[in-house]
């Protein structure tokens, strides 16, 4: 054999042995969010909430073994840069990137956390039937009932709050001030908050709690007051009254940030939950 032929048979060995090699993922990348994975076992994704980023979950990660978390950053919030979640709607296309995730990681219907605006988008990924169990973190269906409204009364003041807080150099530093305050939010984009507020003060998922078919979890916060804790569970069991066999668990003496404020009942309420996974 001569040596062109040799060179040739080589060169066909050298690709075929290539082509033969299993295809690597590419990693994922999004304008939306950005994922980042601790521990190993089962799959577990944690949503953090309006202007809040993945360190919300520092206590629970720390606390709780055996699970491979995925925590999502919502683009534009704590010191994200915004990108494409600098204009337009954010939750629903929020909610259809982490989708896509979960399919990009290859995750078979994994349980799914999310605190506040963070509830919403796992709701939204139990309604694509993406999620084995919910757990949805002191968040109410429509998101203008957290604060005693409804999405059709809502709707309008958060148009004109989004255009303060944007719009005006006293609405932008009167945001800025209250984001500093908010433990994790230092560094949001008010356009991105802006955008986010107003897609939650128009939601309205109560309606299609009957499709959820994953078993689901609430967790609520509940102050000291017995009369304002009452009115505060009634409040939640009206509103998921249309999910069938949800199990509504209150924590308190706590604030809307339930897993700082009571984090050794979050974490066994969390273990509790993810045990039956």
């Amino acid at each position: 054999m001569n040596r062109r032929k040799m060179m040739r048979g080589g060169l066909a060995l050298f690709a075929g042995s290539l082509l033969a090699r299993p295809a690597v993922a590419a990693p994922f990348a999004s304008r939306r969010i950005a994922v980042t994975t601790r521990g190993a076992g089962r799959d577990v994704v944690l949503i953090a909430g309006l202007a809040s980023g993945p360190g919300l979950w520092n206590g629970v990660i720390g606390a709780i073994s055996g699970y491979r978390w995925h925590l999502v950053h919502v683009r534009g919030f704590a010191g994200l840069a915004a990108d494409a979640n600098a204009s337009g709607p954010v939750v629903q296309p929020v909610a259809d990137e982490i989708a896509r995730y979960i399919g990009a990681a290859g995750l078979r219907r994994p349980a799914v956390i999310g605190h506040s605006m963070g509830g919403t988008l796992a709701m939204l990924l139990g309604l694509k039937g993406l999620a084995s169990r919910l757990m949805v973190v002191d968040m109410l269906p429509e998101g203008a009932a957290m604060i005693g409204g409804t999405a059709s009364g809502m709707g309008f003041l958060a148009d004109q709050l989004g255009d303060y807080f944007t719009g005006t150099r006293a609405g932008r530093a009167y945001l800025a001030q209250i984001l500093a305050e908010m433990p994790g939010a230092r560094g949001s984009d008010p356009d991105v908050i802006a955008n986010a507020l107003r897609d939650l003060a128009n939601v309205d998922l109560g309606p299609q709690l009957p499709r959820l078919t994953a078993p689901m979890e609430v967790v609520y916060a509940v102050g000291a007051d017995a009369a304002q804790a009452g009115a505060i569970t009634r409040t939640f069991r009206a509103a998921y009254a249309p999910k069938r066999d949800v199990r509504l668990l209150p924590i308190g003496p706590s604030g809307h940030m339930v897993m700082a404020d009571q984090p050794a009942r979050f974490n066994a309420a969390l273990s509790n939950f993810l045990k039956a996974v």
